[in-house]
């Protein structure tokens, strides 16, 4: 069962507003913003813990699968109980024509490339290339540090919470 109205029994799957919910439940199918549609903990076996609910600014806090604690409204809707099929990801395809049906096309090399394909292709031979790794499209890899913006609705960011 689900509504967005009025509390429903916290039976596995049943789903309704974040401010029903006890504290420490563990939650999926979770909206960011209400009215939206689930967005966070949809993949298999992936759930959220509700860690604290402040009625006065009306947010939920939440620690996901990655250790990051995040706010949600609360009244988003989210679904009692884990995703199912956890062992999913221990799923081995075996063959690189299993990928090829699901879509995945090869990966190709960029040092393998030409100079007009990737900043890594070219050269005579097998050839080092003398420049540090980029993406095809010029943008540094391999260790760059990207900008880490502070958003407002994340409390602990997932890269913080697994140093800890």
């Amino acid at each position: 069962h689900a509504s967005r109205a009025e509390p429903v029994d916290m039976l596995t799957g049943n789903a309704m507003p974040i401010r029903f919910m006890p504290i420490g439940s563990e939650i999926h199918a979770i909206e960011m913003t209400p009215g939206n549609g689930a967005q966070i903990c949809r993949s298999a076996g992936t759930s959220a813990q509700l860690l604290e609910k402040d009625e006065n600014r009306k947010l939920a806090l939440l620690r996901l699968q990655s250790k990051e604690q995040r706010y949600v409204h609360i009244d988003c809707m989210a679904t009692v109980g884990s995703v199912s099929n956890p062992e999913h990801k221990n799923e081995v395809w075996g063959k690189a024509g299993r990928s090829r049906w699901m879509g995945w096309r090869p990966v190709v090399r960029g040092s393998a490339m030409n100079p007009i394909d990737h900043p890594m292709g070219g050269g005579e031979g097998k050839s080092k290339g003398g420049h540090h790794p980029t993406t095809p499209w010029g943008r540094k890899t391999k260790g760059y540090k990207t900008v880490r913006k502070v958003r407002p609705l994340i409390r602990v960011p997932r890269w913080k919470a697994r140093k800890a």
